[in-house]
């Protein structure tokens, strides 16, 4: 996927550095800048979140991921904010203001990208708002390297089971990672996450181990990832989780609890070892509380585990699956990287497979 900035090198280091040097109250310039040259066109709130998303598209990112989330975000803004009559405007003032705060930069040719980028953005989002804040009310930490957070929106958030959102911390400002939700829509509004603290994220070690309760979030749109259920089927479900990409299948276990159907579900967890389990306690009370469930556990690299259990997720639950179930599959890029392959190596038919599609875990 092209960056904003094409592939030039040199001119993505030379930005990158001018970036780095504007500070995050530059969006305050930001704002004032856009105030004087057009009066009430994004609120005062708002422009700390919009100054930083754009700053980062601009400057380019490297991740595929990074830059859909930034791309949903803003092209939702502009939709929403009907700014799209206005982007030359939010341009001269965005370069205004990285010109009062950084070194030069060929800032105006990188913005003209961007500014196409989230045009065509724009113009395949969907309506309703570009973020919602949220406040962290649960900060749990099951492992060392997990957390689980409770976020309560200051608006209800409109998702279903299986999809995910970009999530950005006012600790890392513009920079998103996406996660699924691990429940199915709450009486109460409600949102869990659940997280890893990655090698070199940023955003999910500050998600894991700094972030506390009180704390303010930003969630972007809900967005299809290939793993909703099918609302046309009925067929049993093997669902194949590998570390945190148990969020979205517990929450489709959620979705078939609120209004059973008939079908029965087998869950596979995969882990390396037992104390790897992380949200052991929520499946237990799943499945004790629903005779149409089964939870299996998946141990790669536990020599106490049963003969039945040892192995990778997949290769476990190929173990029990049958010919009527429905296959949904999320985990790390190891797990998805082969996973269809080896489900149509076993005669398993294409529309039974469900795999992340735009986003791995």
């Amino acid at each position: 996927m092209p960056t904003s900035i094409d592939d030039d090198h040199p001119t993505r280091r030379s930005l990158a550095a001018a970036w780095a040097s504007v500070d995050v109250r530059a969006a305050g310039d930001f704002w004032c800048s856009l105030e004087d040259r057009r009066p009430g066109l994004l609120r005062h709130r708002d422009a700390p979140l919009f100054f930083t998303a754009l700053g980062q598209l601009t400057v380019g990112v490297d991740d595929p991921a990074h830059r859909a989330a930034l791309l949903l975000v803003l092209g939702r803004a502009y939709r929403h904010f009907d700014l799209l009559p206005h982007t030359t405007t939010i341009g001269d003032a965005l370069l205004a203001t990285v010109a009062r705060h950084g070194p030069p930069a060929p800032w105006r040719a990188a913005l003209g990208r961007a500014t196409q980028a989230i045009r065509e953005a724009a113009a395949q989002a969907g309506d309703g708002p570009a973020w919602w804040h949220v406040q962290v009310i649960g900060h749990e930490r099951p492992s060392p390297d997990i957390a689980i957070l409770t976020v309560r929106p200051w608006r209800r958030l409109p998702f279903q089971p299986g999809e995910a959102v970009p999530v950005c911390t006012p600790r890392r400002p513009g920079q998103w990672r996406w996660l699924s939700p691990a429940n199915a829509p709450r009486a109460d509004g409600t949102v869990e996450l659940h997280v890893r603290a990655v090698p070199a994220g940023t955003v999910s070690h500050d998600l894991a181990h700094e972030v506390r309760p009180g704390e303010l979030l930003w969630l972007g749109p809900p967005s299809d990832v290939g793993l909703s259920l099918d609302p046309s089927s009925t067929n049993d479900l093997l669902l194949v989780a590998g570390g945190t990409g148990l969020a979205p299948l517990r929450a489709l276990v959620e979705q078939i609890a609120a209004a059973p159907d008939g079908r029965r579900v087998t869950l596979v967890v995969g882990v390396r070892a037992f104390l790897d389990l992380y949200d052991a306690i929520a499946l237990d009370k799943l499945q004790c509380a629903h005779d149409w469930l089964t939870v299996v556990p998946a141990f790669s690299a536990d020599p106490c585990a049963e003969p039945v259990e040892r192995g990778d997720a997949l290769t476990i639950a190929l173990d029990h699956h049958r010919p009527d179930q429905d296959i949904y599959l999320c985990g790390p890029p190891t797990m998805s990287a082969d996973a269809r392959s080896r489900l149509l190596a076993r005669g398993i038919p294409a529309d039974r497979i469900h795999l992340p599609e735009r986003f791995t875990r």
